[in-house]
Protein backbone atom coordinates (compact mmCIF):
# COMPACT_ATOMS: atom_id res chain seq x y z
CA UNK A 1 0.00 0.00 0.00
CA UNK A 2 3.05 2.28 0.05
CA UNK A 3 2.27 3.17 -3.58
CA UNK A 4 -1.15 4.56 -2.66
CA UNK A 5 0.02 8.11 -1.80
CA UNK A 6 1.96 8.21 -5.07
CA UNK A 7 -1.14 7.43 -7.10
CA UNK A 8 -3.26 9.84 -5.04
CA UNK A 9 -0.78 12.61 -5.90
CA UNK A 10 -0.81 11.46 -9.52
CA UNK A 11 -4.61 11.66 -9.72
CA UNK A 12 -4.72 15.00 -7.94
CA UNK A 13 -2.02 16.41 -10.20
CA UNK A 14 -3.76 15.10 -13.30
CA UNK A 15 -7.07 16.84 -12.62
CA UNK A 16 -5.48 20.11 -11.47
CA UNK A 17 -2.77 20.35 -14.17
CA UNK A 18 -3.10 22.80 -17.05
CA UNK A 19 -3.27 19.80 -19.38
CA UNK A 20 -6.56 18.78 -17.74
CA UNK A 21 -8.27 22.07 -18.57
CA UNK A 22 -10.91 20.20 -20.57
CA UNK A 23 -11.96 18.25 -17.46
CA UNK A 24 -11.88 21.46 -15.40
CA UNK A 25 -14.11 23.26 -17.92
CA UNK A 26 -16.53 20.34 -17.84
CA UNK A 27 -16.79 20.68 -14.05
CA UNK A 28 -17.29 24.43 -14.47
CA UNK A 29 -20.06 23.81 -17.01
CA UNK A 30 -21.74 21.40 -14.59
CA UNK A 31 -21.46 23.90 -11.72
CA UNK A 32 -22.55 26.96 -13.72
CA UNK A 33 -26.28 26.59 -12.93
CA UNK A 34 -25.99 26.13 -9.16
CA UNK A 35 -26.08 28.43 -6.15
CA UNK A 36 -24.83 27.51 -2.65
CA UNK A 37 -28.43 26.64 -1.70
CA UNK A 38 -28.45 24.02 -4.47
CA UNK A 39 -25.56 22.03 -2.98
CA UNK A 40 -27.60 18.82 -2.70
CA UNK A 41 -28.47 18.87 -6.41
CA UNK A 42 -24.87 19.69 -7.29
CA UNK A 43 -23.65 16.83 -5.08
CA UNK A 44 -25.88 14.33 -6.93
CA UNK A 45 -24.53 15.54 -10.28
CA UNK A 46 -20.88 15.43 -9.24
CA UNK A 47 -21.37 12.01 -7.60
CA UNK A 48 -22.90 10.66 -10.82
CA UNK A 49 -19.95 12.01 -12.79
CA UNK A 50 -17.60 10.30 -10.32
CA UNK A 51 -19.40 6.96 -10.66
CA UNK A 52 -19.32 7.23 -14.46
CA UNK A 53 -15.63 8.00 -14.78
CA UNK A 54 -14.71 5.42 -12.11
CA UNK A 55 -16.51 2.65 -14.02
CA UNK A 56 -14.88 3.40 -17.34
CA UNK A 57 -11.47 4.02 -15.78
CA UNK A 58 -11.56 0.61 -14.10
CA UNK A 59 -12.80 -1.20 -17.22
CA UNK A 60 -10.36 0.50 -19.56
CA UNK A 61 -7.28 0.13 -17.37
CA UNK A 62 -8.17 -3.53 -16.74
CA UNK A 63 -8.23 -4.04 -20.49
CA UNK A 64 -11.94 -4.87 -20.62
CA UNK A 65 -12.81 -1.78 -22.66
CA UNK A 66 -10.08 -0.26 -24.80
CA UNK A 67 -11.35 2.80 -26.61
CA UNK A 68 -9.45 4.69 -29.35
CA UNK A 69 -7.68 7.68 -27.82
CA UNK A 70 -8.54 9.93 -30.79
CA UNK A 71 -12.26 9.27 -30.39
CA UNK A 72 -12.15 9.88 -26.63
CA UNK A 73 -10.19 13.11 -27.04
CA UNK A 74 -12.89 14.28 -29.48
CA UNK A 75 -15.82 13.18 -27.29
CA UNK A 76 -14.55 14.95 -24.14
CA UNK A 77 -15.12 18.47 -25.54
CA UNK A 78 -18.38 17.25 -27.09
CA UNK A 79 -19.62 16.45 -23.56
CA UNK A 80 -18.69 19.99 -22.52
CA UNK A 81 -20.55 21.50 -25.49
CA UNK A 82 -23.64 19.38 -24.72
CA UNK A 83 -23.60 20.43 -21.05
CA UNK A 84 -23.33 24.11 -22.00
CA UNK A 85 -26.17 23.82 -24.50
CA UNK A 86 -28.35 22.20 -21.82
CA UNK A 87 -27.44 25.05 -19.43
CA UNK A 88 -28.48 27.65 -22.00
CA UNK A 89 -31.67 25.99 -23.27
CA UNK A 90 -33.21 24.97 -19.93
CA UNK A 91 -34.32 28.24 -18.39
CA UNK A 92 -36.76 26.91 -15.76
CA UNK A 93 -35.56 23.66 -14.25
CA UNK A 94 -38.77 23.10 -12.31
CA UNK A 95 -40.69 22.82 -15.59
CA UNK A 96 -37.97 20.88 -17.46
CA UNK A 97 -38.44 17.16 -18.17
CA UNK A 98 -38.29 15.23 -14.87
CA UNK A 99 -37.96 18.67 -13.22
CA UNK A 100 -34.30 18.64 -14.21
CA UNK A 101 -33.62 15.38 -12.37
CA UNK A 102 -32.14 13.88 -15.55
CA UNK A 103 -28.99 15.93 -14.96
CA UNK A 104 -27.21 13.32 -12.78
CA UNK A 105 -27.86 10.71 -15.49
CA UNK A 106 -26.35 13.07 -18.05
CA UNK A 107 -23.32 13.68 -15.84
CA UNK A 108 -22.91 9.94 -15.26
CA UNK A 109 -23.01 9.19 -18.99
CA UNK A 110 -20.50 11.94 -19.70
CA UNK A 111 -18.37 10.64 -16.83
CA UNK A 112 -17.98 7.39 -18.77
CA UNK A 113 -16.27 9.37 -21.54
CA UNK A 114 -14.01 11.30 -19.18
CA UNK A 115 -13.05 8.08 -17.38
CA UNK A 116 -11.79 6.68 -20.67
CA UNK A 117 -9.65 9.81 -21.01
CA UNK A 118 -8.21 9.28 -17.52
CA UNK A 119 -7.53 5.63 -18.40
CA UNK A 120 -5.49 6.53 -21.47
CA UNK A 121 -3.26 8.54 -19.15
CA UNK A 122 -3.01 5.87 -16.45
CA UNK A 123 -2.83 2.60 -18.40
CA UNK A 124 0.90 2.67 -19.17
CA UNK A 125 1.98 3.60 -15.65
CA UNK A 126 1.82 0.12 -14.14
CA UNK A 127 2.31 -3.44 -15.25
CA UNK A 128 0.00 -5.91 -13.52
CA UNK A 129 -1.60 -5.09 -10.15
CA UNK A 130 -4.25 -2.42 -10.83
CA UNK A 131 -6.06 -2.31 -7.48
CA UNK A 132 -3.78 0.17 -5.68
CA UNK A 133 -3.16 2.43 -8.70
CA UNK A 134 -6.91 2.62 -9.47
CA UNK A 135 -7.85 3.33 -5.88
CA UNK A 136 -5.16 5.94 -5.42
CA UNK A 137 -5.73 7.62 -8.78
CA UNK A 138 -9.49 7.81 -8.16
CA UNK A 139 -8.99 9.28 -4.68
CA UNK A 140 -6.62 11.85 -6.16
CA UNK A 141 -9.08 12.70 -8.92
CA UNK A 142 -11.87 13.22 -6.37
CA UNK A 143 -9.70 15.43 -4.15
CA UNK A 144 -8.72 17.44 -7.22
CA UNK A 145 -12.36 17.78 -8.25
CA UNK A 146 -13.26 19.09 -4.81
CA UNK A 147 -10.56 21.77 -5.08
CA UNK A 148 -11.68 22.70 -8.61
CA UNK A 149 -15.34 22.89 -7.58
CA UNK A 150 -14.62 25.00 -4.48
CA UNK A 151 -12.62 27.46 -6.59
CA UNK A 152 -15.31 27.42 -9.28
CA UNK A 153 -17.97 28.10 -6.64
CA UNK A 154 -16.05 31.10 -5.34
CA UNK A 155 -15.54 32.43 -8.88
CA UNK A 156 -19.23 31.96 -9.70
CA UNK A 157 -20.33 33.79 -6.54
CA UNK A 158 -18.00 36.65 -7.40
CA UNK A 159 -19.45 36.71 -10.91
CA UNK A 160 -22.96 36.93 -9.43
CA UNK A 161 -21.89 39.88 -7.28
CA UNK A 162 -20.41 41.71 -10.28
CA UNK A 163 -23.51 41.06 -12.40
CA UNK A 164 -25.85 42.27 -9.64
CA UNK A 165 -23.74 45.36 -9.13
CA UNK A 166 -23.54 46.39 -12.78
CA UNK A 167 -26.86 45.09 -14.14
CA UNK A 168 -28.94 45.99 -11.05
CA UNK A 169 -30.87 42.71 -11.16
CA UNK A 170 -32.16 40.33 -8.50
CA UNK A 171 -30.40 37.13 -7.48
CA UNK A 172 -32.48 34.93 -9.81
CA UNK A 173 -31.75 37.09 -12.84
CA UNK A 174 -28.07 37.30 -11.91
CA UNK A 175 -27.91 33.50 -11.75
CA UNK A 176 -29.45 33.23 -15.22
CA UNK A 177 -27.09 35.83 -16.68
CA UNK A 178 -24.13 34.08 -15.07
CA UNK A 179 -25.25 30.69 -16.39
CA UNK A 180 -25.63 32.10 -19.90
CA UNK A 181 -22.30 33.94 -19.87
CA UNK A 182 -20.20 31.11 -18.40
CA UNK A 183 -21.86 28.49 -20.59
CA UNK A 184 -21.45 30.53 -23.77
CA UNK A 185 -17.74 31.14 -23.13
CA UNK A 186 -17.03 27.51 -22.22
CA UNK A 187 -19.11 26.30 -25.18
CA UNK A 188 -17.05 28.34 -27.67
CA UNK A 189 -13.76 27.04 -26.23
CA UNK A 190 -14.94 23.41 -26.15
CA UNK A 191 -16.41 23.60 -29.66
CA UNK A 192 -13.01 24.77 -30.90
CA UNK A 193 -11.35 21.78 -29.22
CA UNK A 194 -13.90 19.39 -30.70
CA UNK A 195 -13.23 20.79 -34.16
CA UNK A 196 -9.46 20.51 -33.70
CA UNK A 197 -9.70 16.96 -32.36
CA UNK A 198 -12.25 15.62 -34.84
CA UNK A 199 -11.10 12.10 -35.81
CA UNK A 200 -12.08 12.37 -39.47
Amino acid sequence: MSELPTYIRLGFGHITAIGAIDHVLFLLALAAIYRPADWRKALWVVSAFTVGHSITLALAVAGVAILPAAVIEFLIPVTIVATCIENILVRERETAPLRGRYRPMLAGAFGLVHGAGFANYLRDLFASDIAVPLLGFNIGIELGQIVVLVLAGIALLMTDAVIRSFAQVNLRSALRLRTMAVSAIVLVVAAGWAFERRPW
